[in-house]
């Protein structure tokens, strides 16, 4: 029943020789280079920003790096113990982006990207979040429409971020504020020259 799901909603996404030349470029760069977000806006969010949020901002960016971690660990676990063949590899449809025909349940980027935008919702602002999360579903969309992936591994990539975020919930409950202080303190040891010089907060 999933797989026939699975299949025919591949058949609907995936792109075709036939499919506009400038479609197939967009995805390609949606697939590949959207998800340096992630890091990118982790970054800023420590390094800058009001000085009355930046605390505020790092708690965000400690809850999603352990969000991350455990979703991209549970993502390897899962993808291991149900292994499941690209559609490349299986012969079916079309693919535009070179891969490796390795395990494509559930997706990594979908895993990162989801557990992102997830994070957001749940610990910044709604509209931040849903930013992010249409983001996260233009990238699903173009690794599908490549036909590097399955429609069900992005739903797989999603509830592994879902879990992700709720175990990191979890445990900042129990050490966040622990982690926070000893990162605060390690920070303010590495980069106190930009900090004396005014270029990052403090």
């Amino acid at each position: 029943m999933l797989e026939n799901i699975n299949y025919t909603l591949f058949s609907l996404i995936n792109a075709t020789p036939a499919s506009p030349s400038w479609l197939i470029s967009l995805a390609v760069f949606i697939a590949n280079d959207l998800i340096s977000i992630v890091p990118l806006m982790a970054v800023a969010l420590w390094l800058w920003g009001p000085r009355e949020q930046v605390s505020d901002q790092r708690k965000l960016v400690i809850k999603m790096a352990l969000a991350m971690a455990v979703s991209m660990s549970l993502s390897w676990v899962v993808g291991h113990i149900y292994p499941h063949e690209r559609p490349f590899v299986e012969g079916v449809g079309y693919t535009f982006l070179h891969h490796a025909p390795d395990d494509s349940f559930p997706s990594d980027h979908g895993t990162a990207i989801f557990t992102f935008a997830l994070a957001f919702l749940f610990w910044h602002r709604l509209w931040s979040g849903a930013i992010l999360m249409v983001t996260a579903i233009a990238i699903a969309w173009s690794r599908i429409y490549l036909g590097v992936h399955w429609p069900m591994d992005m739903l797989g990539g999603f509830l592994t971020g879902m879990s992700g975020c709720l175990v990191a919930q979890m445990l900042w409950q129990r050490v966040g504020h622990a982690i926070y202080q000893r990162l605060q303190q390690l920070y303010r040891v590495c980069f106190s020259v930009p900090i004396r010089k005014g270029w990052v907060r403090d």
